[in-house]
């Protein structure tokens, strides 16, 4: 008689209501494993952590969207609200490193990196992986407003920038700052500024060509911490800029998708559009759409405890070259895309490649306190 090994056992740290927690338990399902144990944010911050059995396979999905996560963490009841990213970011490190036990497919120190764009981008620099010219990688000169700001423009001979909150998501934040001779100015962005002073994310995209708003606007967003990047040029597909989100698994990239706008920002939820990825590897040419998938490899293989992450890709005009912008270490939320041809991952969703690597033993290695090489 021959013994067979017991299925995998998953658990889920994330908002149970949340479709993203949803889509995943149905991949896990689909795979023919048990249903996995899902283990609510609310939860592990509460209770100041939560403890996995050695057997479990353990995946972090995103907090946000949930008001209550959100007011533990920020220390708001309004999730529109920009300001309170450092918070966050401290809140949700710390909360992450009270999780013991099981086998991690997020790694704590990596997901710090990933969740600090300044040392996301040090860290891709340093590798060799093709990145914008960004003076505040690994948080150099901090910017403290927009007299910061604008020095650095300046002396880095950069008349147009991206400045992006260090720990946003989602665009939140986001500026995109565009400068002329004669102090024209023009910077477009989401945030809406209240009577109050207070900064709030929106759904339309406007435009600001007074300095003093500018700076007003970069005043109130430094604090938080800012991440200074010089505009890529982008390629242009459907009369709008392109840029690609890469779903890389397991060190290997899986699915891609390509979002459009005729704003500097290409989220989906800020007006961009999905385009024809076909469009895409035909423009680029068989190399060069190899070269971007390598490149987005490279750039995960920075995180090798992480079994999933999402490269944002800037393709430069005649995509023959690509930039990383990002690296997203919840960027898998494609519903009903499947994979590359020639990824492995054909017919699979995002979720369904997670589940059918990890069953195949690809679950990065979380060396404990005492496995650690001293410092």
């Amino acid at each position: 008689m021959t013994d067979r090994a017991s299925p995998p056992r998953w658990a889920v740290v994330g908002n149970p209501e949340n479709r993203r927690v949803a889509l995943f338990a149905g991949a896990v399902r689909a795979a023919g494993l048990p249903a996995p144990r899902i283990v609510p944010w609310t939860d592990v911050l509460r209770a100041g952590g939560a403890a996995f059995a050695a057997d479990e396979i353990v995946r972090l999905e995103s907090p946000g969207e949930n008001t209550e996560v959100d007011r533990l963490l920020r220390g708001t009841d309004d999730p529109t609200r920009v300001e309170g990213g450092a918070r966050w970011y401290a809140a949700f490190t710390a909360a992450v490193r009270t999780l013991t036990g099981g086998r991690r497919l997020d790694d704590p120190d990596e997901l710090a990196v990933l969740f600090d764009k300044r040392s996301c981008h040090r860290t891709l620099a340093r590798a060799g992986v093709p990145v914008p010219q960004a003076p505040t990688s690994g948080g150099a000169t901090p910017p403290r407003g927009w007299d910061d700001v604008r020095a650095l423009m300046d002396a880095h001979r950069m008349p147009r920038v991206f400045l992006k909150p260090a720990h946003g998501s989602s665009a939140s934040g986001v500026v995109a700052v565009e400068t002329a001779g004669g102090g024209r100015i023009r910077a477009t962005t989401s945030v809406e500024s209240a009577r109050d002073g207070r900064l709030y994310n929106s759904l339309r995209v406007r435009r600001l060509t007074r300095e003093p708003e500018v700076a007003a606007l970069v005043d109130a967003l430094a604090p938080d911490g800012l991440h200074v990047e010089r505009w890529w040029p982008k390629a242009s597909l459907d009369d709008g800029a392109a840029d690609l989100r890469v779903v890389v698994v397991a060190g290997r990239a899986t699915h891609a998708v390509v979002r459009t706008s005729r704003a500097p920002m290409t989220n989906l939820h800020l007006g961009g559009r999905r385009g024809d990825l076909s469009a895409v590897v035909r423009a680029a040419g068989p190399t060069a759409w190899a070269e971007a998938l390598r490149i987005c490899e490279r750039a995960a293989a920075c995180f090798p405890g992480t079994l999933c992450v999402g490269v944002d890709l800037l393709p430069a005009v005649g995509w023959r070259r690509f930039a990383v912008a990002e690296v997203n270490a919840f960027g898998d939320l494609l519903p009903g895309l499947t994979g590359l041809p020639g990824s492995g991952a054909e017919g699979q969703d995002t979720y369904a490649a997670q589940v059918a690597a990890a069953s195949r033993g690809s679950v990065p290695h979380h060396p404990t306190r005492n496995d650690r090489a001293p410092a």
